[in-house]
């Protein structure tokens, strides 16, 4: 059923067009909207309107009409002042237009998710899009949005304003906290348009809905079968964004770098990789100045000076650290090879503590 609050919208514009009182019953008798107190009114007689065989019905100063939706009725509009039939009339039509687009859209959801969960045979693709009438061989992306938390219903609806007014995009939520994006791209494509898109939905939803949330994107899907690919390849960005990158609100699939090396490892591997390296677990030794010592260094290519400038200490101050740190970790990171194998060991450590985490 479409919600009440977009038919309250419809009848409030109905009214201030056509000057006529509008209110909506549905088949228990319940009111679902007005535009007038509706007192006069009683769901008895609701009821028996409902009952009879007359799709409309004049009583007292009221015109009730039923409202289909397919070939069943599904509640009652009820018009009162001057022409309240024609306008009557037109509001049921409105309505009644309004829940076919509704349930079009959830049939193309429903064939959306399958579609995402590769719950569809090739034939069936082709089939239920030509009846759906979704272009099949259209460029698309596929984004993930991941809201903190539980996700209230205000982050998909800002989501559905966002996307969902052009009939070719998709928006479906997967579970309580990840909605799914299916996007058509015109024109050129490039990654940074992708990642700009990206982080309009992110600021979007940071403002609009109240909500934190991180973005993830696939590589484009050059046809309708390949948009499964690029959900899993969304999901796992997703994933491996928030083991290796917590400080990214868009990660892209096709720029994981390192992560989507060692996410895919074994993990056996990766702790005989950490037992080797520093034979005793070394992470549980250092503090959190240390390991901030550790990313400003490296996200300053290793440069003394510039780390000791940033952090608003002497050269030699850091310096000690460093050398302080060698005789905790056994390697000497201001060396780039010794450097690039005690990066790899934390984001290893990182990875082994998702995976003990959420086994």
């Amino acid at each position: 059923m479409v919600s009440a609050q977009m038919l309250k919208k419809v009848l409030k514009e109905l009214h201030e067009i056509m000057r006529v009182d509008l209110c909506l019953w549905d088949r228990k008798g319940s009111l679902i909207a007005s535009t007038f107190s509706g007192d006069d009114l009683s769901g008895l007689e609701i009821d028996v309107f409902f009952s009879s065989a007359a799709d409309s019905q004049v009583l007292r100063d009221f015109h009730f009409f039923k409202v289909y939706n397919g070939q069943v009725p599904e509640c009652v509009l009820v018009a009162r002042g001057s022409d309240a039939y024609m306008a009557g009339r037109i509001a049921v039509s409105e309505i009644q237009n309004l829940m076919l687009a509704y349930h079009e859209r959830l049939d193309k959801n429903h064939f959306i998710q399958n579609l995402l969960m590769d719950n569809l045979l090739a034939t069936d693709i082709q089939e239920r899009a030509k009846k759906l009438h979704i272009e099949e061989n259209a460029c698309r992306a596929v984004y993930l949005a991941e809201t903190k938390g539980h996700r209230d219903s205000g982050a998909l609806e800002t989501a559905r304003m966002l996307f969902g007014a052009d009939t070719r995009n998709f928006v479906v939520s997967l579970d309580e906290h990840t909605i799914v994006i299916v996007k058509e791209l015109k024109g050129a494509i490039s990654d940074s348009s992708l990642e700009q898109t990206a982080h309009m939905l992110v600021d979007t939803l940071n403002a609009e809905a109240m909500t934190s949330v991180r973005v993830a994107y696939g590589n484009p899907a050059k046809a309708l079968k390949s948009v499964s690919q690029s959900f899993k390849e969304a999901r796992m960005a997703l994933e491996v964004g928030k083991i290796f990158y917590t400080d990214r609100t868009v990660v892209s699939y096709g720029r994981l770098g390192l992560g989507r090396l060692i996410y895919q490892l074994p993990v056996p591997l990766c702790e005989l990789f950490m037992k080797e390296t520093f034979k005793e677990n070394i992470f549980q030794e250092l503090d959190d100045e240390t390991l901030m010592t550790i990313r400003r260094f490296f996200e300053n290519d290793l440069n003394i000076s510039e780390t000791a400038r940033q952090m608003y200490v002497h050269r030699n101050t850091l310096v000690y650290r460093l050398e302080k740190l060698e005789k905790t970790i056994g390697l000497d990171i201001r060396k780039f090879e010794e450097a690039l194998t005690f990066k790899i060991a934390m984001m290893v450590e990182s990875y082994l503590k998702y995976t003990r985490e959420n086994p």
